[in-house]
């Protein structure tokens, strides 16, 4: 009989592993939104100790209950949750206080919320990472690794997206994320502060709301064909975007903080998974997914509308930078992620539409 060959362990797997045997202390701020509790998650199953923050603002308490649940009742021990704001320096320093490596994940994303409302968007991405910063350059954790956007490139044409060529903003929300690179990259400078920036592509995945005006993309979509209504696509749905399963993004902020470069701190890259999808592509992968599931559920054709201001019209990422500063390497394709995701996304629109009866 021949020996079993086993594949040998990816970068980030070994990663994991030496956490297991060394847990450090985390703080994730809004570790009850969407990419914030699926890091609180992944962390506590490696058995690390976390801080959580978040104002519940744009999180859910349910999340937090949600990633106890998953992680069972030992490591939720290992879990301290604190209802605090990014805006008032004091939480801030309080959270930070004793963790070695901070994962910022809070803020007021959308780009229609931001055109909205830009005032909330500056006080909450801008002056609230400043004060993460702040707190960072005096309590002095190992790195602090925070999350920028692809909305960072702007008007630029160049594909696929290279972080050395960014554009004029085309959003509020965009601003703010330009200015929070800047900040991050100032403090690396002039206070020692180890930043990484994270500019996130398209994320999705399990914790992920469908509902209210600012949804993103696929959440939504699969709400409106759960519903049986047709789904909405600005532009005629050739315009394309990098999909990535929010376990990409996991990897990324985990390697970003425990195994960047020295010479990598205080600069911002692309985490993504490098394939661009066309709107008229997803919604195909969507209706095929559900229908697989569901197989008496009726999807209508999509409708097309005009595009919206301040929104980019194709993304893709060069992820080679992530790769060579701390060993990125994507593990999910956009199939591979949907296909692991749906079932989460129908159980979720089950609850609520369970929670919503009489």
């Amino acid at each position: 009989m021949k020996p079993v060959v086993r594949p040998e362990p990816t970068r980030f797997e070994s990663r994991c592993e030496i956490l297991r045997r060394e847990p450090q202390a985390w703080l994730v701020t809004g570790a009850a939104g969407f990419i914030g509790s699926n890091l609180c998650e992944a962390l506590l199953r490696l058995d690390q100790r976390v801080v959580g923050l978040d104002n519940l603002s744009n999180g859910f308490k349910h999340n937090v209950e949600g990633v106890r649940a998953a992680v069972g009742e030992a490591r939720s021990g290992r879990f301290e949750f604190i209802s605090g704001d990014l805006r008032s320096m004091e939480e801030c320093r309080r959270a930070m206080t004793g963790v070695r490596y901070v994962l910022h994940q809070g803020a007021l994303g959308s780009v229609p919320r931001s055109l909205a409302d830009p005032l909330a968007s500056r006080e909450s991405n801008v002056t609230g990472f400043l004060n993460v910063l702040l707190a960072a350059r005096d309590l002095r954790p190992e790195r602090v690794v925070y999350a920028s956007s692809s909305s960072v490139y702007g008007d630029s044409a160049a594909m696929p997206k290279v972080e050395s060529a960014a554009g004029r903003a085309l959003s509020p929300y965009a601003a703010t994320k330009q200015m929070d690179e800047s900040y991050a990259d100032v403090f690396a400078r002039c206070f020692a502060v180890p930043t990484v920036g994270l500019r996130y592509f398209n994320v999705f995945g399990p914790r992920q709301r469908p509902d209210g005006p600012y949804a993103a993309v696929i959440p939504r979509w699969i709400g409106r064909m759960l519903r049986g209504e047709a789904v909405e696509i600005y532009g005629d749905g050739t315009t394309r975007r990098d999909f990535s399963y929010v376990a990409n993004v996991v990897q990324g902020n985990i390697m970003a903080a425990t195994e960047c470069r020295p010479d990598a701190h205080g600069s911002a890259v692309n985490v993504a998974y490098g394939q661009a999808t066309s709107l008229n592509r997803l919604y195909q992968l969507l209706a095929e997914g559900l229908k697989r599931r569901l197989p008496g559920l009726r999807i209508p054709q999509p409708g097309y509308r005009d595009f919206r201001p301040g929104d980019i019209r194709d993304s893709l990422a060069d992820v080679s930078r992530a790769r060579a500063a701390f060993g990125f390497e994507p593990s999910h394709d956009p199939e591979a992620g949907l296909d692991e995701a749906l079932d989460w996304y129908v159980e979720d629109f089950r609850r609520a539409q369970g929670e919503a009866s009489p």
